[in-house]
């Protein structure tokens, strides 16, 4: 079980990291484009959590999963993922010398202030958004939150896969044939 928990893990884990590097450049300025490439990637990535439970339920033991079981070992997978994104996000801080916040503040006032909001809304928007900033400099903080951005998904894709490959006669494994 440990063996297919980390292997499945990795993969879903660098194939979430390779993703949102790939969603960031084509979604510099992130936006709605940027949350659905972001969240797709996750999707995507964290479907080796199915795999991985099915891989442990057919070849394991032998074809029959109990919930529960299935439900820990989705959710390990995702537990590993997880961390592989949040050590993605901070490598990408780390190389674009954490100019990430100052750049989002700068273009979320800036949308704002297209959109015409008014001086008075635009100081109480500064000042939240400097809060977070604030939040976002302690990097045991940052961490959270980017674990956080991960975490519906991470929740989400074990919930399904030990719901569905509790049954048996869910895509079972097919007997080699002679």
């Amino acid at each position: 079980m440990g063996r297919i928990i980390l292997v499945y893990g990795v993969i879903a884990g660098v194939t979430v990291a390779i993703l949102m590097r790939i969603a960031m450049m084509l979604f510099p300025e992130g936006g709605t484009g940027g949350m659905v490439a972001g969240f797709s990637s996750m999707i995507i990535a964290l479907s080796f959590v199915f795999i991985g439970v099915k891989r442990y339920r057919d070849i394991e033991l032998g074809g029959i999963i109990r919930f529960w079981r299935a439900l820990g070992v989705g959710f390990a997978i995702a537990f590993i993922a997880s961390l592989f994104y949040v050590a993605a996000w901070e490598l990408y801080l780390y190389f674009t010398n954490y100019t990430f916040m100052d750049e989002y503040i700068s273009a979320t006032l800036e949308q704002a202030k297209s959109q015409g909001k008014t001086a008075t809304e635009l100081a109480t928007m500064a000042r939240e958004m400097d809060s977070f900033r604030a939040l976002y400099a302690n990097p045991f903080s940052r961490m959270a939150v980017t674990f956080t951005e991960i975490s519906p998904i991470s929740v989400l894709m074990p919930l399904i896969s030990a719901a569905l490959l509790r049954n048996s006669r869910f895509l079972p494994l097919k007997a080699a044939t002679a």
